[in-house]
């Protein structure tokens, strides 16, 4: 058996739920998890991700350190000197900790877990592809090579097939505010099974209302005047009525 990181999320009705990490010596990244018990049924294995990275991403949606185990290929928690691991023996995460001064952000990390039902797939697939295309056209070309963002390609691939998938990832300042738009578009259209997370370092989870994240839109360089336009047309913001326009498109009533 392999040594993992064991993490661990509670539920505000009291359950909790069981997130495991280890590397591989090929490069790639094997994540377990599922509710609190002696066994993680979930397994996942992919590779361009760092384990320091993808475990900032879960202690960014709560998720806390329990601490080293061994899993089996069966799944099977083993804590060292044990033989066996149930709930009860788990051990409880401090309860009070010290605090720790919230680290610069540095970036934003992100997550889907895509479990929906077919026909939903596709249609989000669809929307994926056409987001990236309206983003293409509003970017015009202009982006540079350390602007471009991998999650473009991941989108593209997960979807093309409607499989069900996880993802996740980092947008740093230097990708620029576009990805971070395409995120919240897809958060807030709200496909059932979709379930999409955008935190920062400080594990501050992040709304689809862009007027109440001025931190984060002072983190791309930007503020929500400059990006107006491109929000309206993404829709995550109403247009602006112009009142001179649309009165001189009326007939004089006057008399």
């Amino acid at each position: 058996m392999a040594a993992w990181n064991l993490y661990r999320h509670r539920n505000r009705d009291g359950s909790s739920k069981d997130w495991a990490v280890r590397s591989n010596s090929d490069g790639s990244i094997t994540t377990r998890w599922g509710k609190t018990a002696d066994r993680l049924p979930g397994v996942s294995n992919r590779y361009g991700l760092k384990q320091f990275d993808i475990e900032r991403q879960k202690q960014a949606k709560g998720y806390v350190l329990v601490g080293e185990v061994d899993i089996d290929v069966n799944g099977n928690v083993v804590f060292p000197g044990k033989t066996s691991a149930t709930p009860s023996q788990l051990p409880e995460p401090d309860s009070n900790p010290e605090p720790m001064p919230a680290p610069p952000v540095e970036a934003l990390y992100w997550t889907i877990d895509c479990h929906a039902k077919q026909s939903i797939r596709v249609e989000f697939g669809i929307e994926v592809r056409r987001l990236i295309g309206v983003i293409q056209n509003l970017s015009n070309g202009h982006t540079t090579p350390e602007q471009e963002w991998n999650g473009w390609q991941q989108f593209i691939d997960a979807t093309l097939n409607a499989e069900t998938f996880e993802l996740s990832g980092q947008i740093k300042s230097v990708h620029g505010v576009l990805p971070w738009l395409f995120l919240l578009v897809l958060k807030a259209k709200g496909f059932k099974g979709v379930d999409i997370d955008i935190a920062t370092e400080t594990a501050r989870d992040l709304s689809v209302d862009l007027k109440v994240e001025q931190d984060v839109l002072a983190f791309f360089g930007t503020d929500l005047d400059s990006i107006r336009e491109t929000a309206e047309v993404l829709g995550l913001l109403k247009p602006r009525l112009n009142l001179a326009e649309a009165m001189s498109n009326t007939d004089d009533c006057w008399f």
